[in-house]
């Protein structure tokens, strides 16, 4: 018998052997499956973290018009003029993500539906022609292009500080009127080469300039936030926003606060909304230019008009009421000749907030 089995194994081996490999291929290929489906999922992979920086940084665009609805932030498309290192500034998601504070510039819906530049341009001149504040107190040159609403309880009663951003001149009336107040005065224009008046180029760091003298800096407001540790977050930076030039000064409010910035208004503006600079700005008189649609501002016109009144309406909910409105020259909003508006207006504003 133990002949025969010893004959049955040798007979029939290599048939058995073969049997028992096919059975054991399946689980094997099975379980090779299973390990690289779980190895694409293991917390830490390269790749993963990749997907999800590019989700992270995904580029939100202004909608196409599709009628009356509400969002959450506005991303004009770029339209710049201006050479500059790309990866000087922050990407603007990556700054809302950090943002602390106040909101997002919220888009306003439309004026009508369907949307019009009529009704939008309507809308928009109701917005900046009707004074919200009634002040019985005001401070205004003899020309009143401009006011300052002195009510007691809105005027500082700490030494003050006023700052003025101009390339025209025409802040001369303002300057003499916040001198007179006492205020620390800082002049910003960075095509000025006076050397008078306590000229101190574009330096910012110690500088405390005593009550009624004007201090001038070669410098301009920017609205974009540069990154940490970029040459153009140095002291001696001509462009800086308007955060870091109040830091860089020791300051925490400015009382005072003149603004005529050549169509980039709109974006200064929207910094100051988003990044809380605001509610640091006691007075406000800025110039609003409606000639074109400015600095990094792009779409239809209709499209730049609603963006207008949203850049209003942020002002207006950071706490700012309109006090007096002054039309100036031209009536000509985004290449439209219109008799019922002006190419420019000089708007005086007050914290109602602080």
């Amino acid at each position: 018998m133990r002949g025969l089995v010893v004959r049955w194994w040798g007979s029939g081996g290599r048939q058995l052997r073969a049997g028992l490999l096919l059975l054991l291929v399946p689980p094997l290929l099975l379980g090779l499956q299973l390990l690289v489906v779980v190895g694409t999922r293991l917390p830490g992979d390269p790749g993963e973290a990749e997907l999800g920086q590019q989700v992270a940084f995904s580029v939100i665009s202004i909608e196409p018009e599709r009628g009356p609805r509400r969002t959450a932030a506005v991303r004009f498309p770029v339209r710049t003029q201006m050479k500059e290192d790309p990866g000087e500034y922050e990407e603007e998601n990556e700054l809302h993500m950090r943002q602390v504070g106040p909101r997002p510039l919220e888009m306003q819906p439309w004026a009508t539906d369907p949307p019009t530049f009529s009704s939008e341009l309507s809308r928009l001149i109701r917005c900046i022609s009707g004074p919200q504040v009634n002040c019985s107190k005001v401070l205004h040159p003899a020309d009143p292009q401009w006011l300052l609403c002195a009510e007691e309880w809105l005027l500082p009663t700490a030494p003050c500080v006023a700052y003025s951003f101009s390339m025209s001149g025409g802040d001369a009336d303002f300057l003499k009127t916040v001198s007179g107040l006492g205020c620390e005065v800082h002049t910003f224009d960075p095509s000025n080469s006076n050397v008078s008046r306590g000229y101190l180029g574009n330096r910012l760091a110690g500088l405390h300039g005593e009550g009624g003298v004007v201090r001038q800096h070669k410098m301009w407001l920017e609205w974009r936030v540069r990154r940490k540790g970029k040459a153009g977050s140095r002291l001696g930076s001509v462009s800086r926003t308007l955060a870091d030039i109040m830091t860089a000064l020791g300051h925490h409010t400015v009382h005072f606060l003149y603004a005529d910035l050549l169509s980039a208004e709109w974006r200064v503006f929207q910094n100051w909304i988003e990044t809380g600079t605001l509610q640091h700005v006691h007075h406000l008189i800025a110039s609003t230019h409606l000639q074109w649609p400015g600095f990094e501002v792009g779409g239809s016109d209709r499209e730049v008009l609603r963006y207008w009144f949203s850049v209003l309406q942020g002002l207006q909910s950071g706490g700012l009421k309109l006090v007096h409105a002054s039309a100036g020259p031209g009536q000509n909003v985004l290449r439209h000749a219109d008799t019922g508006a002006h190419s420019s207006y000089t708007l005086s504003w007050v914290n109602m907030r602080r």
